[in-house]
């Protein structure tokens, strides 16, 4: 990562493997049910034995076999207005994993209430940011995923299977290139809709996916001549499953040949 990068990524990947690996800034979205510690120790209240953990939090009230357990309340608010919708925003500073004693890696937690969204957004970050920041910052992933998406879902690249060591590179790269031009495309041309349901249709890559396979690419005229020439020979390569299938090693050869010698 370069100091101006931030890594931001979803509930797949857990606060504990972020602090562990040693990310030096992170905003990951966490469940609904998480729940952590505080930094320090709470007072000792004269009786049994002394707090090896801090006191939990718990950033969202949760129920538990009909019974409803509160939250914590939060440490520090904030609200901004976006596009005429109030958004709310909850913090909770100076936190440690619920399973870690005082003095492992500290990290903030902040619950973001928009009123687009049916749930909250709880987010976990080691930045010393704002709130507004944050939910900034966690908005700017998503439009990354669209590429990706577009190759995998809507072309099919996920069903794509390759073996060779160059192939691994190229593939998800023309992938990636097929799934950002087939945006490009959609964007730039006018929508056109699925179907007579479809009545505030968008210029989105999967409805312009949907035209295309209608389209009988073998009527579609093209240049005369070869599209490109190719210079290298190739008559003397394996074709189709010969190409990829495995054949023994050199290493294996020769240890088979020695066993032979030795039987014989």
């Amino acid at each position: 990562m370069q100091p101006d990068e931030v890594l931001v990524v979803d509930a797949g990947f857990g606060v504990a493997t972020l602090l562990t690996a040693g990310v030096p800034r992170f905003v990951a979205r966490v469940a609904r049910n998480f729940t952590a510690r505080r930094y320090g120790l709470p007072p000792y209240k004269g009786r049994g034995r002394c707090a090896a953990y801090g006191e939990r939090v718990r950033p969202l009230p949760r129920t538990h076999k009909g019974k409803t357990i509160a939250a914590t309340p939060p440490e520090a608010v904030a609200q901004w207005v976006v596009a005429g919708r109030l958004i709310h925003a909850q913090v909770w500073n100076n936190l440690v994993l619920s399973t870690a004693k005082p003095g492992a890696p500290a990290f903030r937690c902040v619950v973001i209430h928009d009123p687009r969204y049916q749930e909250p957004w709880v987010l976990a970050t080691n930045l010393p940011v704002s709130a507004y920041a944050l939910w900034c910052l966690y908005r700017d992933r998503w439009p990354i995923e669209q590429v990706p998406l577009a190759a995998k879902q809507m072309l099919g690249a996920h069903r794509a299977f390759v073996f060779g060591g160059d192939s691994r590179h190229r593939l998800p790269e023309l992938a990636l290139l097929a799934g950002n031009v087939l945006m490009y495309v959609a964007a730039t041309s006018a929508a056109v809709a699925t179907g007579f349901w479809d009545r505030c249709c968008r210029p989105t890559c999967g409805r312009l996916r949907r035209v295309l396979l209608r389209v009988d690419f073998a009527e579609i005229p093209v240049p005369a001549g070869p599209l490109r020439k190719k210079a290298s020979v190739t008559g003397h390569l394996p074709k189709g499953v010969q190409g990829h299938r495995r054949r023994p090693s050199l290493i294996t050869l020769s240890a088979n040949s020695l066993r032979q010698r030795k039987a014989a």
